[in-house]
């Protein structure tokens, strides 16, 4: 009789291993130190940095997949662009790349985003993917957190979509969701006004001008990325990185100062 490679396992093994570490692990996240709208590369570089100062840290991911922008580049050509002193993040990564010229570094869309997914996972984050973000928790003038529910939720006929959210409760809430600033958008109707939106695409000033905006938008409520263009209504920077890599970096930088202030 030939010898098995694998142990005698049952499905309901598996289905109870499955359930259980999700279920824990869940339950431990309704509560964080922070709590990240978007898994695109501003929101990953944020997140890994955050949590390597000992912070609890979750995202929330409306897709299967976490990167964004990252995995693909421009144009569905998967190759990233960055520009300096950005390139200093992708060494730091471990991500290999050329120079294309003088300040302009080009890698690969997959390499750069599976290293920095690995990076922001082995640095203690938590991920919660297929998951849309709905509404804020906000008490006493200031945001404590978030309502989320199941993306496939959206995609249900009108009729049988009463399946109510739930909320998860942060320190900090942070908008990492990209052009849609969807966090911030909600904010910002709550109080019955609008956002300028994202100008028109002028790479040396947008880069500049996303990272110089990133910071606290509202009490307890942050953005980085593209985010922030929305919100200020600064230039689109279209298929180059380093400013989202930077804007993530800065606003690491910039909680911690904050939650440090209440530890």
């Amino acid at each position: 009789m030939k010898e098995k490679m694998f142990g005698k396992i049952s499905e309901k093994a598996v289905t109870r291993a499955i359930v259980e570490e999700f279920s824990r692990q869940f339950s431990d996240y309704v509560e964080s130190d922070c709590l990240i709208i978007g898994g695109g590369p501003s929101g990953l570089i944020f997140a890994r940095d955050l949590a390597e100062k000992g912070y609890k840290v979750l995202v929330v991911e409306r897709n299967n997949y976490l990167g964004g922008g990252f995995w693909l580049g421009g144009y569905l050509m998967n190759k990233i662009t960055v520009r300096a002193p950005a390139q200093k993040i992708l060494e730091e990564l471990e991500i290999p790349y050329t120079t294309r010229e003088e300040g302009l570094f080009v890698a690969d869309g997959p390499h750069a985003c599976s290293a920095l997914i690995k990076s922001s996972c082995d640095a203690g984050i938590k991920i919660a993917n297929m998951t849309t973000f709905d509404d804020l928790v906000y008490r006493q003038g200031k945001v404590g957190g978030a309502v989320i529910n199941w993306t496939p939720v959206e995609s249900l006929p009108r009729q049988i979509t009463c399946v109510d959210p739930i909320a998860m409760e942060s320190a900090v809430l942070v908008d990492a969701t990209g052009h849609d600033a969807a966090v911030l958008n909600k904010y910002i109707e709550r109080k019955g006004e609008k956002l300028p939106g994202f100008g028109a695409m002028w790479v040396e000033e947008s880069e500049e001008a996303i990272v110089e905006h990133t910071g606290n938008f509202a009490p307890g409520l942050y953005a980085c990325g593209m985010a922030v263009s929305t919100a200020y209504g600064l230039p689109r920077m279209g298929p180059t990185f380093g400013s989202m890599l930077a804007s993530g970096r800065k606003l690491a930088g910039i909680i911690d100062k904050d939650l440090s202030k209440c530890r």
